[in-house]
């Protein structure tokens, strides 16, 4: 059945029952309109926290807030009714305790109604994702380049090249186990995607990794055209509404400066007079 045809949104145990089998679609939206348009279409629509250098102006993902995420998770989630919500946990919602990552996690899925969420690491994190899993909260898993750590990452790099391949591939069989029903891959070699996508039991999710994923996934913003402060490499533009905006918007003043726009066809006319008797 194709992705248009769905009528109903999967669960998490339908995407990792996905692997592989046909590849998972996967976008990020933070509005209801764009979410309208991804529905049915993406198996599951991601609210990132990519938001806040996306929609916020923010430097990264660090200074993304509990009520930033809650916000557009309620806005994307009336927007699906065909796709699953994935919810972001953003910095500082989990890392302190099992117990925190808990609360924030039900917090961010009683108030969007959403059917999973995700978090950022590997091993680390492992006790954490069990922990929230035995719980009844769904986890997608996030390893390779993680954004909220980029701190200490030392910037986007890519990640597990060389002898960290080895911690990579821990870091997916780890998540794993602990329950994790996918996990995103960011920033990987591909021939290290592809080993952990034959090693895992559950889906990979690829953001600049490998097309042998079990899925892929872009901030829609990104691949629209609409966001273009920089381009990563595994970004593909399969549209430039930046640049169409961008030209509206000159043609619009110009219009405006030249007082042909608004026309008659824009305006009202006064109601007629009434007969006097």
């Amino acid at each position: 059945m194709s992705a248009t045809a769905r009528k109903t949104a999967p669960m998490p145990q339908d995407i990792l029952a996905r692997k592989g089998g046909v590849p998972l679609v996967s976008l990020t939206a933070y509005t209801t309109p764009m979410a309208e348009m991804m529905d049915g279409i993406c198996d599951f629509v991601l609210v990132g926290d990519s938001v806040g250098m996306v929609l916020h102006g923010l430097p990264s993902t660090v200074g993304v807030t509990m009520d930033m995420m809650i916000m557009h998770g309620k806005a994307v989630r009336r927007g699906l009714s065909a796709s699953m919500l994935v919810m972001d946990m953003p910095f500082g919602s989990y890392e302190e305790s099992t117990e925190q990552a808990f609360r924030n996690a039900a917090i961010l899925m009683a108030e969007t109604n959403a059917g999973a969420v995700k978090l950022e690491g590997g091993v680390g994190m492992a006790d954490t994702i069990n922990f929230l899993v035995s719980r009844g909260i769904p986890v997608m898993a996030h390893i390779g380049l993680t954004p909220q750590s980029i701190n200490t990452l030392g910037g986007y790099k890519v990640q597990g090249r060389g002898e960290e391949a080895a911690a990579l591939i821990a870091d997916a069989k780890a998540v794993a186990e602990a329950g994790a029903f996918a996990v995103v891959l960011e920033k990987v070699p591909a021939v290290l995607a592809d080993q952990i996508t034959q090693e895992v039991a559950i889906p990979t999710i690829g953001i600049g990794a490998s097309v042998n994923c079990d899925g892929q996934i872009l901030v829609v913003d990104d691949m629209l055209g609409l966001f273009t402060a920089f381009k990563a490499k595994f970004v593909k533009r399969f549209a430039h509404l930046g640049e169409d905006a961008r030209g509206a918007i000159e043609a619009y003043a110009q219009e405006v400066q030249a007082r042909s726009f608004p026309a008659s066809e824009h305006t009202f006319a006064a109601d007629a007079p009434k007969a006097s008797k």
